[in-house]
C-alpha cells in the first residue's frame, strides 16, 4: 500500500523547502511528503492522487499565495479529499483570517510563522491532526477500479471481462455521483473524461478512457502475445475442452500455447453451479471449476493468451494462426476448441437494450445489482435453471419463461427438483419473449402465451437468455470442413461419398477428431455431433493430445 501523502503548499520556496524538510525529517517513514508552489499546482495534484486512489491525510498551505490563497486552495481541496486534516500555515497580522477559516472552511488548525522549533511549535499539532486522521481513516482499495453505469453496454462488457478473468476490482457506479461524495469527487477530477465511461483506474496510478476489454487486458497482467512465434501445440478455446487440452499438452512436454478471446471457463464459467460433474459431491460453480483449470494449465507451462483470431492458414506442415492484432503463431498441431455461444433471439429492441438490462447468458457479475428486483430467465434447459437458482439468492423473485410444456425433457432432474423447491422462482410454460422495451435501459417487456397468442406486458429491469447455442465459427471460411449449422466436421463425418474431403493430401482417412485439414483437432461443443456436456468436452480434450502425439509422431 502507498504511503498516505502530507502536502505542503507555499509561492516561497525557501520557506516551501523548509516545511518539506521539516516534515520529511518527523514523518517520511510513514507518509509521503508532496510540495506545490501554488493552488492551481496543487489542486493538478490532489486529482492525480484521487485518480490512483491514493490517500492523503494532511495539507498544510500558506495563506498569502497570489492567484489562490490559502483558503481558497483548502476550500477546494475539501471537496477532492473531505478527510484530510487542513492546516492553514499563517503570519500574525492574519490570524483574524485564519479564524474564520475555522468556520468557513472547516480548518482544522492554523500556525504561525515561524514555527521554529518544530520539535515545539510544528510537530505536536501535526501529530494530533494526524493521529485523529488515522482514526477515521477508511483504507483504500488498492487495486482495479471501474467507473461506469449499470445500464450501458460498454460498461457491461467491462465489468463482466473483469469478473470472469477473476481480476479483484472495485466497481464504481456514475448514476450514484449525487449521493456518493466519493464517486462526485473522483469524477470531478476526472473533467472531460468522466463523460468516457467506461473508465478503469490501475493500481499503477495510470486511467483508460472509453476502455475496452481488449485494451484493458495486458493492463491487469493478462498475457497477449506468446513469448515465441512458434509453438508445438496451438488450442483456440479456453473453455473445459481447451483447458483440459492444454492440462495434458502441456503436462506431457509439448511447448502449448491456448488463445481464448474473452475469458478462460468459456460457457461453462457463466454456471453458478455444476451438480453433476464427477469428484464434485457438493458441486462446483463454472467459475471455480475454470480457475482450477487455468491455475493447473499455467503450472505445466500453458502460455495463455486473451487474443481472438482472425484467420487459419497452412503453410507446409505448419499451421499459421493470424490474430484480430496482425500478430501471428505458427504450429505444429491445432486444437479448435471454440465451444459455442448464445443464439441470438430476433425480437423486437434487442440489439439497443442488450447490455442494459438485457443479457446473454448468466450476467454472474449482474447478480448483486438485482437485490429486491424480480428476475426473468428466458430458457428451460440446464444453463438456466442454473441461472434461476443463482438469481433467486438475491432477487426478489425469478420467473423463468419456457417455451415447452415441462422442464422435464430439457433439464436435469435435480435441477427440475432444486427449482420447484425454492420458493421466489416462478416457473411459466408455453410462454416466450416477444418484445423488450425501455429508454436508456430495459423498462418493460412483453410475453407471449402459446395457447392464445396474447401478450402481456410487465415491468422489469432485468432479462437473462438462454435459448440454446451456436458454434462462432464463420472465420474459420473454408479453412476446415463445417456442417450446415457451422459446427466442425471430424473423423468419420467427414467422408462424403466414401471420398476424403476436399484439399485430404495423405495418404491415411482423417483421424478420430481430426478435422479436413490434417494436425487440426475439433474438441467440446464446437464439434459436429458432440454431447455437449462439461464432462465430455473435458475428455475430448484430453483424448485429442494423444492424437496429436500420433500425429506429430508420423509427420
Amino acid at each position: 500500500m502507498a504511503k498516505p501523502v502530507l502536502m505542503t503548499i507555499d509561492d516561497d520556496p525557501a520557506v516551501l523547502r523548509a516545511v518539506e524538510r521539516d516534515l520529511k525529517s518527523q514523518y517520511a517513514d510513514k507518509y509521503r511528503v508532496l510540495r506545490a508552489e501554488s493552488g492551481p499546482a496543487a489542486l493538478d495534484l490532489l486529482k492525480q492522487l484521487k485518480q490512483r486512489n491514493d490517500a492523503v491525510a494532511l495539507l498544510l498551505a500558506d495563506h498569502r499565495m497570489p492567484g489562490m490563497t490559502g483558503m481558497e486552495f483548502l476550500a477546494k481541496a475539501a471537496e477532492l479529499y473531505p478527510d484530510a486534516r487542513r492546516v492553514l500555515l499563517t503570519a500574525y497580522a492574519d490570524t483574524d483570517a485564519a479564524i474564520r477559516a475555522i468556520n468557513e472552511v472547516k480548518l482544522h488548525h492554523y500556525l504561525l510563522k515561524p514555527w521554529d522549533p518544530p520539535s515545539e511549535n510544528l510537530y505536536p499539532v501535526l501529530d494530533d491532526e494526524l493521529e485523529e486522521w488515522q482514526a477515521s481513516v477508511r483504507p483504500p482499495f488498492e487495486g482495479v477500479r471501474a467507473l461506469g453505469t449499470r445500464w450501458a453496454r460498454h460498461c457491461y462488457e467491462v465489468r463482466d471481462f473483469l469478473a470472469r478473468n477473476h481480476v479483484p476490482f472495485q466497481w464504481l457506479d456514475a448514476e450514484a455521483r449525487d449521493r456518493d461524495p466519493e464517486i462526485r469527487q473522483l469524477m470531478d477530477a476526472l473533467g472531460q473524461d468522466a463523460v468516457r465511461l467506461p473508465v478503469v483506474f490501475f493500481p499503477d496510478g495510470s486511467t483508460l478512457a472509453a476502455a475496452t476489454p481488449q485494451e484493458i487486458a495486458s493492463r491487469v497482467g493478462l498475457q497477449t502475445h506468446p513469448q515465441a512465434d512458434f509453438c508445438d501445440l496451438a488450442i483456440i478455446g479456453g473453455g473445459p475442452a481447451g483447458l483440459a487440452a492444454a492440462v495434458y499438452g502441456a503436462s506431457e512436454g509439448l511447448h502449448t500455447v491456448l488463445i481464448e478471446r474473452e475469458a478462460p471457463g468459456g460457457q461453462a464459467a457463466s454456471s453458478s453451479r455444476i451438480e453433476n460433474y464427477l469428484g464434485f459431491p457438493s458441486g462446483v460453480s463454472g467459475g471455480e471449476l475454470a480457475r482450477r483449470a487455468v491455475s493447473q494449465a499455467k503450472r505445466f507451462g500453458t502460455e495463455i493468451l486473451s487474443q481472438d483470431v482472425k484467420r487459419l492458414t497452412a503453410d507446409g506442415p505448419y499451421r499459421v494462426i493470424e490474430m484480430v492484432d496482425g500478430s501471428r503463431l505458427n504450429c505444429h498441431a491445432l486444437i479448435l476448441a471454440m465451444g459455442v455461444q448464445w443464439r441470438q433471439l430476433d425480437i423486437p429492441g434487442m440489439d439497443r437494450l442488450q447490455g442494459a438490462g438485457v443479457y446473454y447468458g448468466g450476467g454472474l457479475s449482474e447478480a448483486m445489482a438485482c437485490q429486491g428486483e424480480t428476475v426473468f430467465v428466458v430458457g428451460g434447459a440446464n444453463s438456466a435453471g442454473q441461472a434461476a437458482m443463482h438469481f433467486s439468492r438475491f432477487a426478489k423473485q425469478v420467473i423463468m419463461l419456457v417455451r415447452g410444456e415441462s422442464l422435464a425433457a430439457s433439464m436435469s432432474q435435480y435441477l427440475i427438483d432444486q427449482i420447484a423447491g425454492t420458493e421466489n422462482i416462478e416457473v411459466r410454460y408455453k410462454a416466450e419473449l416477444a418484445e423488450v422495451l425501455g429508454g436508456e435501459h430495459l423498462e418493460e417487456i412483453a410475453i407471449r402465451c402459446g395457447d392464445t397468442g396474447d401478450l402481456d406486458r410487465v415491468p422489469v429491469a432485468s432479462v437473462f437468455i438462454f435459448i440454446g447455442a451456436e458454434p462462432r465459427t464463420d472465420w474459420l471460411d473454408r479453412a476446415v470442413a463445417r456442417d450446415s449449422r457451422g459446427f466442425i466436421l471430424t473423423g468419420q463425418d467427414l467422408p462424403r461419398d466414401g471420398k476424403r474431403p476436399k484439399g485430404w493430401v495423405l495418404e491415411r482417412e482423417p483421424g478420430l477428431l481430426e478435422t479436413s485439414v490434417p494436425g487440426v483437432f475439433a474438441v467440446g461443443d464446437v464439434r459436429h455431433g458432440s454431447m455437449k456436456r462439461v464432462a465430455s468436452s473435458v475428455g475430448e480434450g484430453a483424448m485429442a493430445v494423444q492424437l496429436v502425439h500420433h500425429y506429430l509422431a508420423k509427420v
